[in-house]
């Protein structure tokens, strides 16, 4: 007589699965099946070529002769056409490379020194709305702008100098504040701030510079390198204090209060511990105000003529020029002006993933 057994396990029964479903199936933990890995790659690579595809499409343009530009789409080399450099021989050729290169270092130099500020600047704002609480009164801030408004009237309308209109301006603010102040209840916070300086990013730049062609026509200062630094550096100076306010608000304060301990000043500890910590935030917002800076037509358009034109009006000037629009040389102008911004993006690549993937968890 068979004995039956006890304590043994019939083995799990697995159930049948077809050719196509063996293709969804993950490999272990952590991994992609082949089917999904298929289908991600796939849409990777199509989103690639519709990025890609404008950049070589100028690229190509580039060593096109005018008869295959006009002729027709071609798209590959030596097949479809014949590369010529002439497009490139004619904007740096000869007389074409000053007007060219004049341009471009005008727009090197107003990126450069106003992304500078704009970050110096915006940075130690939003540092500062991070860790101190403002409560200013409103009405002072009222008095201010009315003080501003005062001003603007006695140079625009009057004929002021503008020199003497500010120093009265301030003169008045100044004694205004000081008698009234007391009377003023109602103040601002931080949040207020900080909101009301990144919804100077909503009002429309065409709204303000046609005022600000006024003012730099006053002072003497259109078609100036300084004129366009200024105006760039106030454009953008919202963004960079809303960004880096986040990152700031994500460092923990301790760190600071130890060094104050220590008897670190605020600006030492500011420089020293706390932009070291946030350099992935800075990385990504200082890529942002350059290219913003970079590409900035409208606000460039009204305030040069010749001395500080920069890239962007180039190209325009081109697209409107008497001969048509010549897209060979225009393709050639558009690659120098956008190679700077690639170097850049891959030197800070490092920190500019960490800045993203920060603001991400962040928001």
């Amino acid at each position: 007589m068979s004995v039956p057994a006890i304590g043994l396990q019939h083995p799990e029964v697995r159930p049948k699965t077809g050719p196509i479903s063996r293709w969804f199936e993950p490999a272990g933990m952590g991994k992609m099946s082949p089917g999904g890995a298929i289908i991600v790659y796939a849409m990777l690579l199509t989103w690639a070529g519709f990025v890609v595809f404008p950049l070589y499409w100028v690229l190509i343009t580039s060593v096109k002769l005018p008869i295959a530009v006009n002729s027709g789409p071609f798209y590959l080399p030596w097949i479809d056409f014949q590369p010529n450099l002439h497009a490139w021989r004619q904007m740096f050729g000869g007389g074409a490379l000053t007007e060219t290169l004049k341009p471009y270092g005008n727009s090197v130099i107003i990126a450069a020194f106003s992304t500078l500020l704009c970050m110096l600047i915006g940075s130690m704002a939003a540092y500062a709305l991070a860790r101190i609480s403002y409560k200013p009164k409103f009405g002072s801030i009222m008095l201010f702008v009315l003080s501003m408004i005062a001003t603007i009237v006695a140079v625009g309308v009057w004929g002021v100098d503008w020199r003497i209109a500010a120093v009265v301006g301030g003169a008045l603010f100044a004694l205004l504040v000081k008698a009234l102040s007391r009377r003023f209840k109602r103040a601002v916070g931080n949040g207020d701030i900080l909101f009301w300086m990144i919804s100077q990013r909503i009002l429309p730049p065409v709204v303000t510079v046609v005022p600000v062609y006024m003012m730099f026509q006053q002072v003497r200062l259109l078609d100036t390198h300084l004129s366009i630094i200024l105006t760039y550096t106030v454009v953008n100076l919202p963004i960079v204090v809303w960004l880096m306010y986040d990152f700031f608000m994500s460092i923990p304060v301790d760190l600071e209060e130890s060094a104050q301990l220590d008897g670190a000043t605020r600006i030492r500890t500011f420089f020293e511990i706390v932009v070291p910590l946030a350099r992935p935030g800075l990385a990504a917002t200082t890529l942002l105000v350059l290219i913003l800076a970079w590409n900035e037509y409208l606000v460039a358009l009204f305030l040069s003529t010749t001395n500080a034109q920069t890239l962007p009006i180039l190209v325009a000037g081109m697209a409107a020029g008497e001969k048509g629009v010549q897209w060979w040389t225009m393709s050639v102008v558009i690659i120098i002006m956008i190679l700077p911004v690639i170097l850049m993006a891959l030197v800070l690549q490092r920190f500019i993933s960490k800045g993203v993937l920060l603001g991400a968890v962040k928001g």
